[in-house]
């Protein structure tokens, strides 16, 4: 197995925290998104390795076992249990075993994969197969994050979304009223087990893009409507936009600019929670008029003297 340098594809060093690692995968993954670059081979390549990395280094153990073990890091811990037993058989014995090794058989950063070799199925295999056997070792294969970017009235209502996971189509069907950085698991969706064990699972995060008009906080939305001076001082009926589409609201005489309204149940979807919504806040913004005529002027010189 060719070793894949995680770090250098999230461009990120070593020591990098794990916010600095999100930030990195999230801004390179909206680069690189197949919905970005359609027909671009390269960049599904790229996006691949980039989910690949993001897996292991997202997840502080799994990180700990790539920094140790680089490419073999999922079979890292079978490694440490077979050390161990070979050391007891070498005790127990009383002198060397055949050929047996301690973990200073292994410098720091030396390669392990003549060992792994052995153990898990390549052509070597004395001491893998008569201690654990890569035909009896069943592991599970690696689970897989992805993250998928949906604007805030996909989010509101329930929908199918179809994308591909290395090289596999899958299709969910998203609730209305999913939130941005909600995880759900797939169980059995991720990469294969190993020697007949089962799918690691698909983990996948939502990320919900700012909205131009609504703020959502909670189930509730909030969004500003302007409004003219006369409509603010007189009252009138004016139109608002919610999310499924536009309704008439009232607006009272001599409002004052700031003042905000609620529109019951004309919020966001409650998650998992069918016919319950939230609450719509819809804040007046008083425009002003300009370019007023000499007329214009002196009726408001009457009105402000009056």
């Amino acid at each position: 197995m060719a070793y894949i340098d995680y770090y250098k594809i999230l461009g990120v060093d070593k020591n990098a925290t794990q916010e600095d690692i999100k930030k990195a995968y999230r801004k390179l993954a909206r680069k690189l998104h197949p919905d970005l670059n359609p027909d671009d081979k390269e960049a599904e390549r790229k996006f691949k390795e980039l989910n690949e990395a993001n897996e292991v280094l997202s997840n502080v153990e799994n990180r700990a076992k790539y920094d140790k073990y680089g490419e073999h890091w999922k079979h890292g811990e079978e490694y440490e249990k077979a050390q161990q037993q070979q050391q007891r058989q070498y005790q127990n014995q009383g002198g060397n075993f055949g050929g047996g090794f301690s973990g200073a058989d292994f410098g720091e950063g030396e390669d392990f994969s003549d060992f792994f070799q052995s153990m898990f199925g390549g052509a070597g295999g004395g001491f893998g197969r008569s201690s654990r056997g890569s035909a009896s070792g069943k592991f599970k294969g690696q689970d897989v994050n992805a993250e998928l970017n949906l604007s805030l009235k996909d989010a509101a209502t329930t929908h199918p979304q179809t994308f591909e996971i290395n090289g596999k189509k899958v299709r969910i069907t998203i609730p209305a009223g999913v939130y941005d950085g909600q995880q759900i698991k797939l169980k059995g969706h991720g990469n294969p087990g190993f020697n007949g064990g089962p799918n690691g699972d698909l983990y996948i995060t939502f990320n919900i893009a700012v909205d131009p008009n609504f703020e959502r906080v909670g189930n509730d939305l909030k969004t500003k409507v302007s409004i003219d001076l006369y409509t603010a001082v007189l009252g009138g009926d004016i139109k608002v936009n919610t999310l499924d589409g536009s309704v008439n609201l009232k607006v009272k005489p001599e409002t004052q600019n700031g003042t905000t309204v609620r529109l019951k149940g004309k919020g966001f979807p409650v998650y998992k929670k069918d016919g319950q919504f939230g609450d719509l806040f819809v804040t007046y913004d008083v425009k002003l008029p300009t370019n007023l005529t000499d007329k214009q002027k002196e009726l408001f010189e009457q009105l402000k003297n009056s």
